[in-house]
């Protein structure tokens, strides 16, 4: 943390102390320096904390002391060496930590602070366009083109609109081309039922403010009406298979977080598709399902937004469009729906280039008893900035969300969500991979490497209702450029029908 910056008249006070300096000079340079404090920086790679806690020995057992320890790459962390963890993870983790960590875990910490490559033609585009990006008083971005809104070396965390900047920058980050694969969803009910398995294939279509295709104004065809196409398929299970959705957000969105999405669900037992009975959402939707067949009701919902659900006797339809809440939360974001603030900055743990692969690529893997952890996997020390927003809207059992954001690559690395009196609703920790080491990844339109972090997993714990929770995989992602054969029926709504 930089030390803070001196008040204004504190230092036009020490300046006069300067003989021969005029004193609207004396101001001016007062002024400057009040105003242009540097933002934070991270640490140098490679430079690694020290932390308190039992260090693990060269045979893999725990230290008996819990003298200070200075982390390392490529050291091993079990369950007895938790405490290591404490001061590395937000405080919502530790609290439930026999949820995230679990017996038998292997934790792998990988490079601290390392600086991953961005394209070229992203980093142009935030030097090109950020200095004509503004922000009005209700929050909307003004003037944005691509790349980043905000450069985040210019961001000081003391101005009133820092954590804002951040949220921009957040949701505008590199994303390649947008994000395609299959996902598993695994649902993991906290009062009823069993566990219940939803499989299919997605996609997040970026079509606006794209920086890789500046001779195209930036976008695609679709880019005219709206920033981004995200859309899905179910396979798993086979009574929901074929369900389908496609959501559009609008640009107009920028300027008016109250615009809703465009988003329509093909509902298989109805062969036809319908506007999704949700009308607002922050983030990415996915249609709820409930796994009975049955049009009495009384089966247990996939998703729900406080965890679950159980299915009414009628409306089997707005049961089946509404937004379920799980799998895809935290990719996406509205900053302007909020209002936030920032409480500064920290050293964390985190997994954002993971090792480990997981469904489908790896469908067996043990994501210990819980279901909900992906601690034996490769975690590394980044500095992230922590943001929390109070949603403007009414009536949303969301009240407020808190993000931890990498300063460097501008990723989610964990969410809490939590109701009006402060009770946590969700805990979730994002999983990334980076492109750049996967050796057989495909590279960008040209030859050069795509440098973009994929999220391939997501685990997300139901705090407020006593347990259960989701998890998301998407192992097999890539976010290259699509086919340009495949974009009509990507943002169309009619080809939610074509081939039933």
């Amino acid at each position: 943390m930089r030390p803070p910056r001196p008040r204004r008249a504190a230092l036009v006070r020490a300046l006069r102390a300067c003989p021969g300096v005029p004193l609207a000079l004396l101001a001016l340079l007062a002024s400057a320096v009040a105003h242009a404090a540097p933002a934070p920086v991270p640490p140098d790679e490679g430079t690694c904390p020290t932390v308190s806690g039992a260090a693990p020995r060269a045979d893999g057992a725990a230290a008996r002391d819990a003298e200070p320890v200075t982390l390392r790459e490529g050291m091993r962390l079990g369950f007895a060496d938790l405490l290591v963890l404490q001061r590395l993870v937000p405080r919502e983790i530790w609290q439930h930590r026999d949820v995230f960590f679990h017996e038998g875990m292997q934790m792998e910490l990988g490079p601290c602070h390392r600086h991953y490559p961005v394209p070229a033609f992203f980093t142009q585009a935030t030097r090109t366009f950020s200095r004509h990006v503004e922000l009005d008083r209700k929050g909307n971005l003004r003037g944005y083109v691509a790349g980043l809104p905000f450069a985040p070396e210019e961001i000081d965390l003391e101005r009133e609109d820092a954590a804002l900047r951040w949220a921009w920058d957040m949701q505008q980050r590199y994303r390649g081309a947008g994000h395609r694969g299959s996902f598993r969803i695994v649902d993991f009910p906290n009062r009823y039922g069993g566990i219940e398995v939803f499989a299919g294939n997605f996609y997040l279509l970026p079509t606006s403010a794209r920086a890789d295709l500046a001779e195209r104004d930036h976008r695609l065809e679709a880019g005219e009406r709206y920033l981004w196409v995200a859309g899905g398929r179910f396979t798993q299970p086979t009574s929901a298979r074929h369900l389908a959705w496609r959501q559009f957000r609008p640009r107009s969105s920028l300027r008016d977080p109250d615009q809703p999405d465009t988003t329509f669900v093909y509902v298989p037992s109805m062969r036809k598709s319908r506007r999704a009975s949700t009308s607002w959402v922050d983030g990415i939707y996915v249609p709820a399902y409930s796994v009975s067949d049955s049009e009495g009701g009384g089966a247990v919902s996939f998703g729900g937004e406080m965890g679950g659900s159980i299915n009414p006797a009628s409306g089997r339809q707005a049961a089946t469009t509404s937004n379920a809440y799980a799998g895809f939360e935290g990719l996406v974001l509205r900053p302007n729906a909020y209002v936030w603030r920032t409480h500064g900055s920290r050293e964390v743990l985190a997994p954002i280039n993971a090792t480990r692969t997981g469904y489908p690529l790896s469908p067996d893997r043990n994501f210990g008893p819980s279901g909900l952890s992906v601690a034996s996997d490769r975690w590394e020390i980044r500095q992230a900035v922590v943001i929390e927003g109070a949603l403007r809207r009414q009536g949303e059992s969301l009240r407020t969300v808190t993000y931890y954001v990498d300063q460097q690559t501008q990723l989610p690395l964990y969410r809490i969500t939590r109701t009006g009196n402060r009770r946590i609703i969700d805990i979730q920790i994002f999983v990334h991979r980076f492109s750049g080491d996967v050796h057989d990844y495909p590279d960008w339109p040209g030859g050069t490497p795509a440098f973009v972090f994929d999220p391939v997993a997501e685990v997300s714990y139901n705090a407020i209702g006593g347990g259960g929770g989701w998890r998301r995989e998407s192992y097999d992602i890539v976010s290259t450029p699509f086919d340009p054969d495949d974009l009509p029926g990507l943002t169309s709504a009619a080809a939610l029908e074509r081939g039933h």
